[in-house]
């Protein structure tokens, strides 16, 4: 909430004391500038602000000075207003944004807001996930890691922060057993914190820094250690997951059931991993902690910051969606030259429902890779049945008699336990069951993770069974059904109406008694081996529940003048690290590795592209890594042809239509041409400082007390901002743009064209340039509404140099009559 400022009449207020869990946690910022940005001014302190080329070191004089000094003032201001013992102060922000996270009451909040000097009192809240064959896909291991003296070179030195949920040190994907030593990194000075049982730091060079954020949790009682664990140990999966694709060892097993999937490997196998744990098994995290972890990232040294995180809904007492204290934080870390890579979100097919925002973010949706697994089940009257299933197949090939778990129960009033689950064998008659496949059935169990396929495997194992069958008898809208590694042979049948068929056939050669009991099992079915994946040229393809833009300026889902997502990565059943004991997925708990989806996934596919790119150009800024990624990104498949994404058609059913930037951004990523783009749009902080002034309603002294940067007369447009899209939500007539292009490479000429729906007119000038290698020139771009379809147009401007170059900006546009 913002609130004015007022005077408090009294020094000090006798509130109750807080009780544990009570009241509620707020993030408040106050004036002052942070150390990222502080320039002089204050008696005794001198400037902390560097420029973008250099490291700030934090160990200074100046830096360390600056910051008690702020960190005094929190707490004096606090001193001042309220009795101690009534609040607790959690966090004090310093490096990115000045103020701090507090629990207390309300009615101190209220206080608080009216307080001189303070500018914005946020109510915190919840943070959720947003839940290795693909650098082969991506061409990493013969176009790219080469370039950089193989894999074991791939990411030297560069650090990337995981703000996630943890790791598990002891799995090889983070060894440093078999690798060459890592020395020390200096200019890395974050912490390692030690496990209280073992006694036993988590970092081994590889993992370089590793601490855990929960004051915030623990303040509002959410926080169980004996569940949750006080360390950075993962009790997730999730936060090994991500920091394995991003920057796991090269060449690691993955090997499950006695089967081996092929080997795991990072984007960036000798990058280093830091350890900033913020969310936790039963209830995520909260944006405090995210906050402080991100600020403690940053002032550690991270080059890269992945986020596979994101607030459970949007944060409604900011203004736009570019201000609340998550983005704010993340743009002083870009500021301080921290490339930020955060997932979309999981919230596709549907418009709108992103939950990363800000042009100084890079964006990540999520795509369906090359590789499918596929399984059938073959009936006994010859029909096939297409299903999912990593399983082997049933034995010798043959078939055997189906048993519905219904069927088998060894009492008929253990109904309430709903056996047809097959997740408890004691309730199934194993001599019935023994030698043949067990049918069961898909309830909302599996939607909420108290069943799981791995559990029904275990139920057939034990009983004897030949096999399973789990059969989805009844849609659940938005269920991502995936395939599940099991030892035992078995299938899940998604499809409705191949459950029916299956059904019927079962019912049908059944025999029963007057009563209904079963006397004779006829029907019979075999399993076919669903262990090898199937590629498919049709890759990639955008996820279905890959969230979508247009991104939004506010909570009222105004449509932005920004791009968003921004990119495409691999983000559907990504192989990768797992905590044994994590709990994030049922279907792997107790494995060392697993198969898992989502936009969380997508996001450390591109931080461990942009270390790739952070170490073969140490003094980009992070806008620059971001356009080298975005402006050689592809929109054709495997096929050449336009890359479709998963939709759901008026009916319900998923098809395939042609995608958008809306889908996909500026398309999927291709590691080896972000590597050499040629030309980059650059931007600086001064530039999102003037993005944001430009944003309509936007109040000039909001964007002062959380940028400490105050706006200049000149308005301009959003949509001038310098980055490698332009995004138009609202055309009338004409409007003109710039863009400023940096030759990053060596000299060379570029032709310059168009391509546009025909209701809008686009034209870029002028029609070709030479960029001379370090310079910069500057195209302008015309768009022009020629006819109004109520709905959004698409195009694009390409540069194609004479030395092989290609660059292509994207370019979305709405037009409405004047």
């Amino acid at each position: 909430m913002k609130m004015a400022m007022q005077p408090v009449s009294a020094l000090f207020l006798f509130l109750p004391l807080l009780a544990f869990g009570s009241g509620d946690i707020y993030i408040v910022t106050v004036e002052g500038e942070p150390v990222v940005s502080y320039n002089g001014g204050v008696d005794g302190f001198s400037a902390t602000a560097v420029d973008l080329e250099e490291r700030m070191d934090i160990t200074s004089e100046s830096v360390t000075s600056y910051a008690l000094h702020l960190e005094k003032r929190h707490d004096s201001l606090l001193d001042s207003l309220f009795e101690v013992g009534t609040y607790k102060k959690l966090y004090s922000y310093h490096h990115l944004i000045n103020g701090f996270a507090i629990h207390m009451s309300p009615e101190q909040a209220e206080v608080l807001s009216k307080a001189p000097g303070v500018k914005y009192v946020e109510k915190d809240m919840k943070v959720k996930k947003l839940t290795t064959h693909t650098p082969q896909f991506l061409g990493l291991p013969t176009e790219v890691w080469p370039t950089d003296g193989g894999f074991n070179r791939a990411g030297e030195d560069i650090v990337i922060g995981f703000v996630d949920s943890g790791i598990y040190p002891k799995h090889p994907s983070f060894s440093t057993h078999n690798t060459e030593p890592y020395g020390p990194l200096p200019r890395y000075r974050g912490k390692c914190e030690v496990d209280s049982e073992t006694k036993r730091a988590f970092c081994n060079g590889k993992i370089i820094g590793a601490q855990h954020f929960a004051k915030a949790a623990i303040a509002a009682g959410a926080f169980n250690p004996l569940i949750d664990f006080s360390s950075p140990l993962d009790g997730d999966g999730h936060g090994s997951h991500t920091a394995a694709i991003a920057a796991g060892n090269n060449g690691i097993p993955v090997r499950m059931h006695g089967h081996e999937f092929g080997k795991a490997s990072g984007m960036a196998p000798r990058a280093r991993i830091a350890v900033y744990k913020v969310l936790y098994r039963l209830f995520g995290g909260y944006v405090s902690d995210v906050v402080s972890a991100i600020e403690q990232a940053v002032v550690d040294g991270v080059d890269v910051l992945n986020l596979s995180v994101g607030p459970n809904s949007p944060l409604t007492t900011a203004k736009t969606t570019f201000l609340n204290p998550f983005d704010a934080a993340l743009l002083s870390a870009v500021k301080a030259g921290v490339f930020v890579a955060q997932a979309a979100g999981n919230g596709g097919p549907f418009p709108k429902t992103l939950v990363s925002f800000s042009p100084w973010i890079t964006t990540v949706a999520a795509a369906i890779d090359d590789r499918r697994y596929k399984n059938h089940l073959t009936l006994g009257n010859g029909k096939k049945l297409l299903g999912l299933g990593l399983s082997p197949a049933t034995h010798g090939n043959k078939s055997f008699n189906l048993v519905s778990a219904n069927d088998v129960m060894l009492d008929s009033s253990l109904m309430n336990y709903n056996p047809l689950d097959c997740q408890r064998p004691e309730l199934l008659n194993r001599n019935k069951v023994e030698g043949n496949i067990l049918l069961c059935g898909f309830s909302f169990n599996f939607v909420s993770g108290t069943a799981s396929i791995k559990k029904v495997s275990e139920t057939a194992k034990s009983l004897g069974a030949a096999g399973f069958i789990v059969a989805v008898e009844n849609t659940y809208p938005g269920t991502k059904f995936d395939p599940v590694p099991v030892d035992t042979p078995g299938i899940l049948i998604a499809d409705v109406s191949k459950t029916k068929e299956l059904i019927d056939y079962y019912n049908c050669s059944t025999k029963r008694d007057w009563a209904g009991r079963p006397i004779s099992f006829q029907a019979t079915a075999s399993i076919a081996d669903g262990l090898a994946p199937i590629l498919h040229k049709s890759a990639p393809q955008v996820a279905l529940f890959s969230s979508r833009g247009p991104d939004v300026k506010d909570f009222s889902f105004q449509d932005a003048d920004v791009l968003k997502p921004d990119i495409l990565a691999p983000g559907d059943l990504i192989w990768a690290a797992w905590a044994p004991n994590g709990t994030d997925e049922a279907n792997y708990i107790g494995e060392g590795f697993a198969m898992v989806s989502g936009t969380s996934m997508a996001a450390p596919h591109i931080s461990g592209i942009a270390a790739l790119i952070r170490q073969k150009n140490p003094q980009w800024s992070p806008s620059a890594i971001k356009s080298a990624l975005m402006t050689t990104a592809s929109t054709l498949d495997r096929r050449d042809r336009p890359i479709l994404a998963q939709q759901y058609s008026e009916n319900g059913v998923m098809t395939l239509v042609q995608a958008t930037p809306f889908d996909y951004g500026s398309g999927a990523v291709d590691p080896k041409a972000a590597l050499d783009p040629g030309l980059i749009l650059d931007s600086t902080y001064g530039d999102y400082v003037k993005f944001l002034c430009s944003v309509p309603d936007l109040d000039p002294d909001e964007i002062l007390n959380i940028t400490s940067s105050a706006c200049n007369n000149t308005k301009g447009q959003p949509s001038d901002l310098n980055t490698p899209s332009i995004t138009i939500s609202h055309l009338e007539g004409t409007q003109t743009v710039k863009r400023t292009v940096t030759n990053v490479a060596d000299s060379e000429t570029y032709i310059i064209t168009t391509r546009m729906s025909p209701e809008i007119a686009l034209e870029a000038s002028p029609p070709a340039l030479t960029v001379l290698s370090g310079a910069s020139r500057e195209i302008t771009v015309t768009l022009t509404v020629k006819s109004v379809t109520g709905g959004y147009s698409f195009g694009e401007i390409l540069l194609k140099g004479d030395r092989g170059h290609k660059v292509r900006i994207p370019v979305v546009t709405m037009g409405f009559s004047n």
